[in-house]
């Protein structure tokens, strides 16, 4: 058996410097991210490389479209589609027992979607969801882990930033190994799977803690909110028609635009979706410009606005991207990938060690770094041992970015909730625990391809 190798041994030399950073200095992710890039440069004495690697993030079109993304989410929310959304869910499920909750998880779940950032979302939308859940009966704790298990889940569905990188890296380990689009229609395919245990775990915990319906006189008619809203439900597929056409309408696409146009909508189809959801949610939404018209400057107000909100995401993301070529450097990923296979584990072996691992890495690094830094060796080592190296990446989003914020004791996501809710420590670790438990066992079935996932 190898022994351990010296890129495991940084590896946890970084964990511990950003642990330092963040639990005592008490400084914001995209700031350690930043430091960790030159920590990792210094250590390896790659100074001869720091430009090559500071400025490769910049050469990879999938940064912009991680950034696009993030850009529409701030359209979405100043012009207030989503609240139409999340008022036609109200009218739906509101009258169930525990229905604050539901609309909690379903309006949470999409927010964070668009916005790529769990704990942010738990502040954002928290503020709402969370003292409706606790005057339907909700007990505090249980109020603050459905709110943070939902908008830790948005990170893990499209168009969160995390699947896009999770694609890059796969494509850099095994090019061509499959499409983006595919991709994506398996991103929501794995999405809805852990959408379903969060809807059942809910449901459960509503019956054993009795928890009440939303108040008749809160919860708003179909009928109204559906005919203010409707529009506003074309948003989600905008975003998800062009992606399903190119990964499962291929020959349709070749019989009306060709060989050469079906090849530029497929390199395209990732760029040109967030300005067309944008703009959408731009002319249904201009009620929310002054007067109902729509303004170029109070556009760029809304953007400068945004400047707080996007730039520490995607700062967090470039860096994450440029330390892990820094990793690359070294051949980490191909000494971590031989490590893994000279343990002689097997496929179900590592199917149950894999997710217990970036569960532990969670408490310090964001999902995004695990996944620039160890996805690919991890992919690679997964091929190897016998798995389905795509299989695996695909649920990289789900091993990373959705318990990042979840896991105790650095539980981002988690504090936050507390905090709103003003839940007891105690109650709300444990109750935690359970989320986090059963999204690994999510996880661990999923990895065993049991369960179908369209695009794969």
């Amino acid at each position: 058996m190898l022994g351990i190798p010296t890129s495991l041994i940084i590896l946890l030399a970084l964990l511990i410097f950003v642990a330092v950073f963040f639990v005592i200095f008490k400084r914001p992710m995209y700031e350690i991210m930043a430091l960790s890039f030159l920590f990792i440069i210094a250590i390896t004495g790659q100074w001869d490389k720091f430009l090559e690697y500071l400025i490769y993030p910049s050469t990879s079109s999938l940064f912009y479209v991680i950034f696009a993304f993030m850009i529409i989410a701030v359209l979405f929310d100043a012009t207030k589609v989503v609240n139409r959304i999340v008022q036609i869910m109200l009218s739906i499920v509101g009258r169930f027992r525990g229905g604050a909750g539901y609309v909690a998880l379903l309006g949470s779940t999409f927010m964070a979607s668009l916005s790529g950032t769990g704990p942010g979302n738990v502040a954002a939308t928290g503020v709402f969801t969370i003292p409706m859940m606790k005057r339907t009966g909700f007990p505090p704790h249980v109020a603050a882990t459905t709110e943070m298990s939902a908008s830790m889940l948005g990170n893990i569905i499209p168009p969160a930033g995390i699947i896009v990188l999770s694609y890059g890296i796969l494509d850099k380990t095994l090019p061509g190994s499959i499409t983006l689009s595919g991709w994506m229609l398996a991103a929501y395919c794995i999405g809805a799977w852990f959408f379903l245990q969060r809807w059942l775990t809910l449901y459960v915990l509503c019956r054993f803690y009795k928890v009440k319906p939303i108040p008749t006189a809160d919860i708003p008619t179909f009928s109204n909110s559906f005919q203010t809203g409707w529009p506003a439900l074309l948003i989600p597929i905008l975003i998800f028609l062009p992606l399903f056409l190119d990964a499962q309408a291929k020959d349709w696409l070749l019989g009306r635009i060709g060989e050469n146009g079906t090849a530029a909508y497929s390199s395209s189809v990732l760029m040109f979706t967030p300005g067309l959801a944008g703009a959408y949610a731009v002319m249904v939404g201009r009620k929310a410009f002054p007067g109902g018209k729509i303004q170029f400057s109070k556009l760029l107000s809304m953007f400068n606005g945004s400047i707080q909100q996007v730039v520490p995401i995607a700062v967090t993301i470039y860096f994450a991207y440029a330390t892990s070529q820094a990793f690359s450097g070294i051949g980490a990923e191909k000494a971590i990938e031989e490590w893994f296979v000279s343990l002689g584990l097997s496929i179900g072996a590592l199917i149950i060690i894999i997710p217990i691992f970036f569960m532990i890495l969670g408490m310090v690094l964001p999902g995004t770094a695990q996944v620039a830094i160890l996805g690919g060796a991890l992919i690679a080592a997964a091929s190897a041992l016998g798995g389905d190296p795509v299989l695996f990446a695909a649920l990289l989003p789900a091993m990373t970015g959705a318990l990042e914020g979840m896991t105790p004791p650095l539980a981002l996501g988690m504090y936050v909730a507390m905090g709103i809710a003003n839940s007891d420590f105690t109650k709300t670790v444990k109750l935690t625990v359970i989320w986090v438990i059963l999204h690994l066992i999510v996880c661990m079935v999923l990895l065993t391809g049991f369960l179908p996932i369209l695009g794969l």
